[in-house]
């Protein structure tokens, strides 16, 4: 079985098939992933409401499937390096463990206009899901968020 590829915003869209194969492989993804919290985080008080440990070693990944589960639209670029669709982009921040969400798209599009709302969201859903999300503003007043989980709880005995 091939492994699902996520929608980082930072290459070409990953095929799915048609649009609703896309959709069902990401809502697949989703299900596993909060699978994988109910099992793993089983001393946590809500096992679903945090990040596991299999998400804390590839956050990349775990917000992308959790952003695209929720309807967020990714970024896209073509094989050219040329930006083709106006949504989140993805990538690792400074920081070991961290996040950097960045909202793109094609020159005019108003991605640049439209990132304060958008980033917004992201951050909700990525909180109702358990992340830390603190928003901050790079050169030029351009917005992007750092996302990570919160602080380890204590070890299991």
């Amino acid at each position: 079985m091939a492994e699902f590829e996520v929608a980082t915003g930072t290459t070409e869209v990953p095929d799915g098939g048609d649009g609703r194969g896309r959709l069902a492989a990401v809502r697949t993804a989703f299900e596993g992933l909060l699978q994988i919290r109910r099992l793993m985080n089983t001393d946590a008080a809500d096992p679903g409401g945090v990040p596991a440990e299999w998400e804390r070693r590839q956050p990349v990944r775990a917000v992308a499937i959790a952003l695209e589960a929720a309807g967020v639209p990714p970024s896209a670029m073509d094989t050219e390096g040329h930006r083709t669709a106006t949504g989140y982009c993805l990538g690792a921040a400074e920081r070991p463990g961290v996040v950097r969400v960045e909202w793109l798209g094609p020159p005019g599009s108003g991605a640049g206009y439209a990132a304060e709302d958008a980033l917004r969201n992201c951050a909700a859903v990525l909180r109702r899901l358990g992340w830390e999300a603190l928003e901050y503003r790079g050169p030029r007043r351009h917005r992007y968020l750092e996302v990570e989980p919160p602080p380890a709880g204590p070890p299991r005995r």
